[in-house]
């Protein structure tokens, strides 16, 4: 009872914060709230009506000069909104005359092209923007306020004509649409000004953003983005590439169009020298279709079927879905993966190792194409392509696999390690967070198995995978021994959202879904530099994990 007393209590003494509550909303097009001056108006709004305009209360100075001066041009109300938003602002006269006489002149100018105008919403000159840019912020009145006569009509419909030619700001609502518009057409108008006036929130694809590393998609280059570019294409021309400093160019990300030849050079895969790479392509290309034939055959064999079965089972559970449900790419991926296990019987086929094989197809794809991946057919490329991208990411696999095969042998001892020196680092580095889990009786091991196991791939979208591999790579041991400071960082990115938990449940649930489909280039950097910091901190002193 003392409980349901508490919350008729809050709800009573917070009616100004209640969900729904109805109350002003400023934005970019608002001044702020001033509680001073909302009492002056307050006070002035309850003086006598003035004899010069009856039935309308007294307003600010600035607004009598302004209402003084545009007549009955503008239509305005007692609306708070609209008061805060004049009286805020000094007025200056001659703007607003000058202001008014340029929005007639440009109505009798464009009245025969208004239709292209409200299509392309062509801006005006600088200056007649900056000066019509005060006025015409005003906020529509209601409808009964709309009767003085014909004459104030068409003024109206002068200002709403004058949309177009404002800054893309919502300054009329499509009731005030002008004479002889469809009402459609006002309708349309106002909900894109609308649209124009309010923040920016960018669409995100699966595999890239667009304002991300160019994962994927070819847009505009900044200055700053060709630079590196050219940087890339100087490494990597010379006759012998310099593998220490394209590793230091990489470890910031690499530009899509040279990631594959990069990642192909830092996995070990190509020479550094230039005359053999493509005498090396042919050899490894050969050498893995070679295997096929010696092993392929060989996957419905007593031995081997339950390898291929789990295979074939976890494929289609990978992502992105649009890519890897494709009969063709399923096959590819089959194969890989089937001869990787053939060929490494110690661990052989392990759940988790299907994951690998994604970000590399994707890379060797994308130096074929232009598209997004999600919405390109594979199957379209030709068959020596196909082929080639086939080898290139057996191979790049392996290499990758070949220094952290022991997460996947019997019992995966990697695995258990990391994530035991994965708890103690988190213990030292925030015990708040450690000590929250243990009194919910979270165990690492639950939720960052599979960290380790699918080198985070579950836990963020391929284009944050993709960006984080480019620093694997660049990185001394990247996959082996760095990925254990980015687990850590990744967690204690997520301490106010754990701490917010009170129960095992709640714990689990967080830690299995974090929210990180937004994610792109930015947050990537920003988690990878938090974990160069703890590397730097921990890697040469083991000690530090103890106390």
């Amino acid at each position: 009872m003392s409980g349901d007393g508490n919350k008729k209590q809050f709800w009573k003494r917070n009616t100004a914060k209640v969900p729904g509550n109805i109350q002003h909303v400023y934005g970019a097009q608002h001044p702020p709230f001033d509680p001073l001056l909302h009492a002056n108006l307050i006070k002035a709004g309850n003086k006598p009506p003035s004899t010069t305009t009856p039935g309308k209360p007294k307003k600010a100075t600035t607004f009598q000069e302004f209402e003084s001066i545009t007549s009955d041009a503008w239509d305005v109300g007692d609306d708070d909104d609209e008061l805060l938003a004049m009286a805020a602002q000094n007025l200056n006269i001659e703007v607003v005359m000058e202001t008014a006489n340029k929005v007639i002149e440009n109505h009798s100018k464009l009245q025969e092209r208004r239709q292209q105008q409200m299509d392309k919403m062509t801006e005006p000159d600088e200056k007649d923007g900056e000066e019509a840019h005060e006025v015409e912020e005003e906020e529509p009145e209601e409808e009964e306020e709309r009767e003085e006569g014909a004459e104030t009509t068409t003024d109206l419909s002068f200002s709403s004509e004058a949309l177009p030619l404002s800054d893309n700001r919502l300054v009329k609502s499509h009731s005030e649409a002008p004479v002889g518009s469809p009402k459609e057409v006002g309708i349309e108008q106002a909900a894109l000004h609308r649209q124009q006036s309010l923040p920016h929130r960018p669409m995100i694809p699966l595999v890239a953003r667009m304002a991300d590393q160019n994962t994927s998609g070819t847009p505009a280059m900044t200055e700053r983005e060709a630079s590196r570019l050219d940087k890339f294409r100087q490494v990597l021309a010379g006759p012998n590439t310099d593998l220490e400093e394209l590793r230091k160019l990489s470890w910031s990300g690499i530009p899509r169009q040279v990631r594959p030849i990069t990642w192909k050079l830092l996995s070990g895969y190509l020479p550094a020298n230039a005359e053999r790479r493509e005498s090396t392509l042919q050899r490894k290309r050969q050498e893995y279709f070679g295997f096929i034939e010696q092993y392929y055959d060989s996957r419905n064999d007593e031995h081997h079927q339950d390898t291929y079965r789990q295979i074939h089972i976890d494929i289609p559970r990978m992502s992105p879905e649009s890519l890897v449900l494709q009969p063709k790419v399923t096959e590819i991926f089959e194969r890989i993966l089937f001869i990787w296990a053939i060929r490494h019987p110690a661990s052989g086929y392990v759940q988790g190792i299907n994951d690998l094989v994604t970000p590399f197809f994707v890379v060797y794809v994308f130096e074929y194409i232009e598209e997004e991946v999600e919405n390109f057919n594979v199957s379209s490329l030709q068959e020596e392509v196909l082929r080639n991208i086939e080898a290139d990411s057996f191979w790049c696999m392996s290499k990758l696999l070949d220094g952290i095969q022991d997460n996947y042998t019997f019992a995966q001892p990697g695995i258990q390690r990391k994530v035991k020196a994965l708890e103690e680092l988190v213990s030292r580095i925030d015990e708040m967070v450690h000590r929250h889990m243990q009194q919910y009786e979270v165990e690492y091991l639950q939720f960052a198995f599979r960290w380790m196991n699918n080198l985070l791939m579950r836990e963020l979208p391929l284009r944050c995978t993709i960006r984080l591999w480019d620093t694997y790579q660049a990185e001394p041991e990247g996959f082996s021994h760095f990925h254990l400071y980015v687990c850590a960082a990744f967690l204690v990115r997520w301490r106010k959202e754990i701490l917010e938990e009170k129960d095992f449940q709640g714990l689990m649930i967080l830690l299995q879904n974090l929210p990180t489909m937004h994610w792109g280039n930015e947050e990537v950097s920003v988690l990878l530099a938090e974990a160069y910091r703890l590397k730097f901190a921990f890697a040469d002193a083991p000690n530090h994990y103890k106390r």
